[in-house]
């Protein structure tokens, strides 16, 4: 399977295009959050989600769950694109000298993708894919998710073995009240189920709290919001719940939900500005502006 690529040559961070590889699961991305390039995962190829949040770059965004996965499909897409990254010339041809480094496989994509059914099956595909090819721990194996099905059985023994495939969880978390739930993620989900799903994450995988704060219509989050946050995170802490610590971002894509025009991104001394009140708490903050 040759791997061609459908737009220009370059990755940026600010173009995440999920067909740029013309694959059905595999799309590669220049990560600010990884500092290089991150091999993404999709699957949600019909652009169906659990949760809406209101910054999502995924055009017809629908609610539902990700399709049935073809295995075989994902493996060979896999496989044949990370052999061109491993033993070709695809980080010099496509990557800024900077960020010339293969940093992770992520599953992302364009929906949440722990409601696919084969989850766990997806997660021992790259485990094989991995050992096939010889990729060794510098390379992690990365789930960002809005963490709603942590309560089923299966996908927590399939978090016990992400943790061996130098895996970390990346966990949404842009408001901690019911009220900003709705209004940032579009999910009815409490702020205590979030906390308990957060545990059973952080217990079996390392964890990152991932973050993504910005301006609606010209004002940053309003402080309530931001105590609500932080008060969530100091009784992670009060409980010594192990977590790697926060990856805090604002906005480098447009959104394409229909509250885009009211999003703007915030400066980065407003992103230190609560990242120095997160590292107060004792945890780790990396920020991307």
């Amino acid at each position: 399977m040759r791997v061609v690529s459908l737009r220009s040559s370059v990755l940026t961070t600010s173009d995440h295009a999920r067909d740029r590889a013309g694959l059905r699961y595999v799309y590669p991305v220049y990560s600010r959050r990884s500092a290089g390039l991150s091999v993404g995962i999709n699957l949600n190829p019909n652009n169906a989600c659990n949760w809406r949040c209101v910054y999502c770059q995924v055009e017809g965004l629908t609610r539902g769950a990700a399709p049935a996965v073809d295995l075989n499909q994902l493996r060979q897409e896999l496989e044949s694109f990370l052999r061109e990254v491993l033993q070709g010339d695809y980080l010099q041809r496509h990557l800024p000298p900077e960020a010339r480094v293969f940093r992770d496989i992520a599953f992302s994509g364009n929906g949440e993708p722990t409601t696919a059914r084969e989850f766990v099956e997806c997660i021992r595909v790259v485990a094989g894919v991995r050992q096939g090819l010889g990729i060794g721990p510098e390379v992690k194996t990365v789930l960002i998710t809005n963490g709603s099905q942590m309560h089923r059985k299966s996908l927590q023994s399939g978090l016990e073995e992400l943790a061996q495939l130098s895996g970390e969880v990346w966990f949404k978390l842009d408001r901690a009240t019911a009220a900003g739930l709705w209004q940032v993620n579009g999910t009815r989900l409490s702020p205590a189920r979030v906390e308990a799903n957060l545990e059973i994450a952080a217990v079996r995988c390392p964890t990152w709290i991932q973050t993504c704060v910005f301006a609606w219509r010209g004002t940053p989050p309003p402080e309530e919001e931001i105590q609500a946050y932080l008060q969530f995170l100091a009784r992670q802490q009060e409980k010594r719940l192990p977590l790697k610590g926060v990856l805090l971002y604002s906005l480098a894509r447009p959104s394409a939900q229909p509250e885009a025009r009211d999003l703007a991104a915030l400066p980065q001394s407003w992103l230190e500005e609560l990242a120095g009140r997160i590292t107060a708490l004792g945890l780790a903050v990396r920020v991307s502006a």
